[in-house]
């Protein structure tokens, strides 16, 4: 296995499969960046030996293509794929750069896995699990040379999916590359935010603005990759912007339009897949106060695992001004009272869930009249 470009996703790869025994071999542009990819376990800044029969090229979008021709080209025999995150404008290119039977040995591929920051630095040995690894590929594709890019992905932990490149295109925007432009264009609306407000953030900001911390350069290449169908969906959702700027008016049928936006929000949150890519699954939030300090989570999930409660999903929020979160643990809704029984047996502070005696407190204050 030859990886050609060790970023974040050529670094993660070659962790993955010499953790799992494959050879790899390793070669960049960058000297440093290669050698640090080496240093790390990814393989051995090497050339490809010539028996070589699969090259991953993992460098960016704008020059993916070239490389790809390049490797068919010094490997006549290998099968070569990439992992570009636009698949159309590349199989474009390489189509129009090679001749008599250079293309059947290319396969396009995307595993659909990153982090907000890029280099071997930030590369991680579980990058592609349970992500899924989309393989563009037709009935004229060789099945030995498709079972081999199959394969990689699958020894990573990745899910295949085949999609055209066009679809994929017109997916990844949707999933993806808007996503990012949004929560960049949001973050921005905070530069000249003055810090007291800014104090102010909570998860909800949080979780809209995370992904704002991507790589400029690289995001710049993707956009132009993916522009068609990145402005297609960016104008559908600049019109649906302008309608519920224009309901702030509050004018006779705005409250109906706002109401319809975040509806419709929720329809399209509910398409999401839910955990493992099964149906989407409502999940109960059980939410407890943690002391920020060594071993706190630890305790907590300790305590959870006596109570043989299964942790779905779980989602923190630091509070500001004061060395404490809340951690929502998400589980199924037949074992929540199990959970808030437990812990709170156990002494933990779930705010949303009062302890017996202060839920019995405050009916009898009700009752009195004495609240007002």
């Amino acid at each position: 296995m030859h990886i050609v470009g060790t970023g974040l996703l050529g670094t993660s790869l070659g962790l993955a499969l010499t953790r799992g025994g494959c050879v790899v071999t390793l070669e960049d542009t960058s000297p440093t960046a290669v050698r640090l990819a080496a240093d790390m376990g990814a393989g051995t800044a090497a050339d490809p030996h010539p028996d070589t029969g699969l090259v991953v090229v993992a460098a960016p979008p704008d020059v993916a293509a070239d490389v790809i021709v390049a490797q068919l080209r010094a490997l006549p025999d290998a099968t070569v794929t990439d992992v570009a995150s636009v698949k159309g404008v590349v199989l474009d290119r390489v189509r129009a750069l090679t001749v008599g039977t250079e293309l059947d040995r290319y396969i396009g591929s995307h595993p659909m896995a990153g982090r907000e920051r890029s280099g071997a630095v930030s590369a991680r040995v579980d990058l592609f699990e349970a992500r899924p690894w989309v393989v563009c590929s037709d009935e004229a594709t060789p099945a030995g040379r498709l079972d081999q890019v199959v394969a990689v992905a699958e020894a990573v932990g990745a899910s295949v999916l085949h999609l055209e490149p066009e679809f994929h295109d017109s997916s990844v925007a949707r999933v993806s590359h808007v996503p990012q432009v949004v929560s960049s264009l949001m973050a921005a609306q905070l530069t000249d935010m003055p810090v007291e407000g800014i104090a102010l953030a909570g998860q909800g900001l949080r979780d809209v603005i995370r992904i704002a911390a991507s790589d400029p350069g690289l995001w710049t290449q993707i956009l132009a990759g993916n522009a068609a169908e990145v402005r297609a969906v960016l104008t559908a959702l600049r019109d649906d912007l302008d309608r519920v700027v224009d309901a702030l008016a509050l004018e006779t049928g705005s409250y109906a339009v706002l109401a319809s936006a975040i509806a419709a929000g929720n329809e399209g949150h509910r398409r999401i897949p839910g955990k493992h890519g099964q149906a989407p699954m409502v999940y109960a939030i059980v939410t407890v106060v943690v002391g920020d300090e060594p071993g706190g989570l630890a305790r907590l999930f300790t305590d959870v695992h006596a109570l043989g409660v299964n942790v779905e999903d779980v989602r923190i929020d630091h509070a500001t001004g004061h060395r404490l979160g809340s951690l929502d643990i998400m589980v199924l809704p037949d074992r929540e009272q199990d959970l808030v029984v437990g812990l709170q047996q156990r002494g933990w502070r779930l705010p949303e869930h009062p302890e017996p005696d202060e839920a019995q407190a405050t009916s009898t204050t009700v009752e009195d009249g004495s609240a007002g």
